[in-house]
């Protein structure tokens, strides 16, 4: 993941965390200590993908487009990276020269799957939790029910 990625994620947060309707970007910003043009950006992508809703005007702003319990971790990398793909055939367009040839790739492509899956399981509101993973989410377990397919 890129530091965009992750500074995405921290304006989520603030999002998810403000107490009135609507937050500025200046006011996210401030409040993440994250550059305002880097947060202007982010909130456009993040418009664009339909995590945030953004309100033009004096009284406008930005808030999330759903509860933080709605937005996934997957939702939120494919909104700022795009989809999940550790290699070049696990991605959705991945086109490979020697793809017919390959003896790994769909092992990768299931490996990919399981970690999508994973991904899809935790919300914005999980990511804001200090704690131990959401329950029932056991990594080592999906990983391997997903590779014995």
């Amino acid at each position: 993941m890129s530091k965009l990625t992750d500074y995405g994620t921290l304006v989520l947060a603030e999002l998810a965390s403000e107490t009135r309707n609507l937050a500025s970007a200046g006011q996210v910003a401030d409040a993440t200590h994250i550059g305002r043009p880097t947060v202007s950006k982010l909130l456009k992508s993040l418009t664009r993908a339909g995590l945030v809703v953004s309100e033009r005007g004096a009284r406008g702003g930005y808030a999330l487009a759903r509860a933080p319990e709605q937005i996934s971790a997957a939702q939120i990398i494919d909104a700022l990276e795009g989809p999940v793909a550790i290699t070049e055939c696990s991605s959705v367009d991945g086109s490979c020269n020697i793809e017919q040839f390959c003896r790994v790739g769909r092992a990768w492509q299931r490996i990919n799957r399981s970690i999508r899956n994973s991904l899809q399981q935790v919300s914005l509101a999980d990511l804001q939790i200090d704690s131990e993973p959401p329950a029932g989410l056991n990594l080592k377990r999906d990983l391997t029910a997903t590779t014995a397919q």
